[in-house]
């Protein structure tokens, strides 16, 4: 697993120093951002992230406050399987099932 993770890691890395060149983002109304490419899809993987909790925690809320509010069943059967009647009785004779 570590060397799967080391692998990742520096084609990662790599990715990285591969794409240092500064490139221009248009915004709106005009504005432009100048920044290293890589820098910039951080931002957007980031930005990303931010939004899908966002989007998420509402839910995760109200799935959370209906576990805990949610009784939890009693059991009222015997957590134990039957036992046979030879085994609770030995004076029978066992039957072959026929």
């Amino acid at each position: 697993m570590w060397l799967l993770n080391a692998a990742i890691f520096f084609v990662l890395f790599a990715f990285a120093l591969n794409n240092q060149d500064a490139v221009t983002l248009h915004l709106f109304f005009g504005a432009r951002w100048q920044a290293p490419l890589v820098l910039i899809l951080l931002c957007a993987l980031l930005i990303g992230v931010v939004l899908g909790v966002i989007v998420m925690l509402p839910l995760w809320l109200r799935a959370r406050r209906r576990r805990h509010e949610t009784p939890v069943p009693v059991q009222t059967a015997s957590p134990l399987p039957p036992v046979p009647d030879a085994v609770a009785n030995p004076t029978l004779p066992p039957s072959h099932g026929s």
